[in-house]
C-alpha cells in the first residue's frame, strides 16, 4: 500500500501494453466492412461471417469483442452496429471516418512497429526511410486515392469544423479561407452558418475537382472557391480569416515559423489566423492523444512534430500578431485565435 492508498496493480499496465489487440481487432473490422455490412440493420452471426469472409474459428470471438468494445451490439443472437459506429464507421457516410482507419491498417500500424527505431535514430519510418514517396505523395499522383484520402480527412474533420463554426465570432468579418482545405469540410460548415461569408479553400491544385464537387453538393459554390498552390512556394492567398487545420504539426519548427509569417502577411489589420489541432496540453501530462500524434509525426515526417497552446501562442507574437487565445473544440481537438 502507498501513502496515499493506492495499491499497485499490474493488470492497467498489461492493459496498456496489450492495448493494440482492441486496436487491430476494429481496424480489422473497418477492412472487412463489417459496420457496412450491417448498416441496414441486425444480421446473425452466421450470414454476417458468410458475408464477410471469416474462418469459422475465429469469428464468433472476433464479432462479441467489437460487441465488448461497444461499437457492436448483440440481441437475440443477431449483431447490429452501436449508435457511434452507425454514424462514423459506414462506408458512403459523409461522417465516415473508417477511411482514416483503413490507411492506419494498411500504412500506419507497420510502421508504429518500428517506433522504437523511431526514438533511437529521429528518423521517419514510414516509406521516406527508403527514400519512397509517403503515402501523402503517392495519393496526390493517383486521382482515386487521392479522393479516398481526402474524404478521409473530410471525415474526421467534420466535427471539429461544426464546432469552429459555431464559436468562431464570424459575424466580424466577411471572408474565410482555409489552408489546406482538402474537400472543403471546414468552408463549407462555416458558409452554412454564416450566410455573410465568401472565401474558400486553398491546397495543391489537384485536389481542386474534389472540393468543386463537395462544394457543389452544398450547394454553395456562388460562395467558395479553390485555389489551387504550394503553401511554401507563394504567398497565400488574402481574407479577413485564415485557418492552418492540422497543417503545422507536420512540419519543423522554422517551417511552422514560415507558415505563420505567410499568414500574417496575407491578412489585414485586424484580421484572424485560426490554429486548429490536437493541441498538447501545456503541462504535457493530460492529453495522451496529442503527444501519440507527435509520436506519430516522429515516424511519418522529417521533422514534424505536435505542440502545445502555448507553444504555439509564442510563435504567433514572435509573427507579429499581437492578441492570441485558446478554445476548446471536440474531443482532444483545439483552436488557437490570432489577431493581427
Amino acid at each position: 500500500m502507498t501513502a496515499s492508498g493506492w495499491e499497485p496493480d499490474p493488470d492497467r499496465i498489461l492493459q496498456l501494453g496489450l492495448s493494440f489487440f482492441g486496436s487491430r481487432a476494429l481496424l480489422s473490422a473497418v477492412e472487412l466492412g463489417v459496420f457496412t455490412e450491417l448498416a441496414d440493420g441486425p444480421v446473425t452471426g452466421e450470414r454476417l461471417r458468410s458475408r464477410i469472409g471469416l474462418h469459422p474459428r475465429g469469428a464468433r470471438d472476433f464479432l462479441d469483442a467489437l460487441v465488448a468494445m461497444r461499437v457492436l451490439d448483440r440481441e437475440d443472437g443477431k449483431y447490429s452496429n452501436s449508435p457511434d459506429a452507425q454514424r462514423f464507421l459506414v462506408r458512403g457516410h459523409e461522417e465516415y471516418i473508417g477511411g482514416s482507419l483503413e490507411m492506419a491498417a494498411s500504412r500506419l500500424w507497420g510502421f508504429w512497429g518500428d517506433l522504437t527505431t523511431a526514438l533511437r535514430t529521429g528518423g521517419p519510418q514510414s516509406e521516406k526511410k527508403d527514400g519512397e514517396p509517403d503515402g501523402f505523395d503517392a495519393a496526390y499522383a493517383d486521382p482515386a486515392r487521392l479522393r479516398t484520402m481526402l474524404a478521409a480527412m473530410t471525415g474526421i474533420t467534420l466535427p471539429s469544423a461544426r464546432s469552429i463554426a459555431a464559436k468562431f465570432p464570424f459575424d466580424r468579418y466577411q471572408t474565410f479561407i482555409d489552408i489546406g482545405t482538402g474537400e472543403g469540410a471546414l468552408p463549407v460548415q462555416v458558409a452554412a452558418a454564416h450566410p455573410h461569408i465568401t472565401g474558400g479553400g486553398f491546397d495543391l491544385p489537384p485536389v481542386g475537382p474534389a472540393f468543386d464537387e463537395y462544394v457543389g453538393k452544398h450547394d454553395l459554390g456562388d460562395r467558395l472557391r479553390f485555389w489551387g498552390g504550394d503553401f511554401f512556394a507563394g504567398p497565400l492567398p488574402q481574407a479577413d480569416v485564415l485557418c492552418f487545420g492540422h497543417v503545422l504539426h507536420d512540419w519543423d519548427l522554422d517551417r511552422k515559423r514560415e507558415l505563420l509569417a505567410k499568414a500574417y502577411t496575407a491578412l489585414p489589420d485586424e484580421g484572424a489566423l485560426i490554429v486548429h489541432e490536437t493541441l498538447i496540453d501545456d503541462d504535457r501530462r493530460d492529453n495522451l492523444f496529442g503527444l501519440l500524434m507527435s509520436l506519430d509525426m516522429l515516424i511519418e515526417s522529417t521533422g514534424g512534430f505536435d505542440f502545445t497552446a502555448a507553444d504555439c501562442r509564442q510563435w504567433l507574437r514572435e509573427a507579429g500578431f499581437r492578441k492570441t487565445w485558446t478554445t476548446e473544440l471536440t474531443g482532444p481537438h483545439s483552436m488557437i485565435v490570432a489577431v493581427k
